[in-house]
């Protein structure tokens, strides 16, 4: 008998707005990690979101998180950009970046990754 591999799901967390996503990608890559957007379409919708990883989550070795925004429509660029400061906070989408900017680029995938479940 061969035993099916079952693959597992993230655990997904709705965001309220593309400020939050776009704040949450931006601390990341402050912080030195590799961060980028996944965009992919399903039923209609689409949706945008990051990977992360709660480490050391009780004995295992990583708890899979999916943070992510759903829309009506497709963001217009290739690039979410991210600017902080004492005048508050702006994100923009872009199809190039602006210095001065954090640039958090937009990965498109051709359909649903199997461990997202949204």
């Amino acid at each position: 008998m061969s035993e099916e591999k079952k693959v597992l799901k993230c655990i997904s967390f709705k965001l309220k707005s593309l400020g939050d996503l776009a704040r949450f990608a931006s601390a990341m890559a402050t912080l030195g990690h590799g961060t980028y957007i996944i965009h992919f379409e399903k039923s209609g919708r689409h949706y945008y979101g990051i990977y992360a990883i709660f480490r050391d989550y009780y004995k295992l070795y990583g708890l899979p998180l999916f943070y992510y925004i759903e829309r009506n429509e497709e963001i217009k660029g290739k690039y979410i950009l991210v600017h902080t400061d004492e005048r508050g906070e702006r994100v923009e989408a872009s199809n190039g970046t602006k210095p001065g900017w954090i640039s958090i680029p937009i990965i498109d995938l051709e359909k649903p990754p199997e461990i997202v479940d949204v």
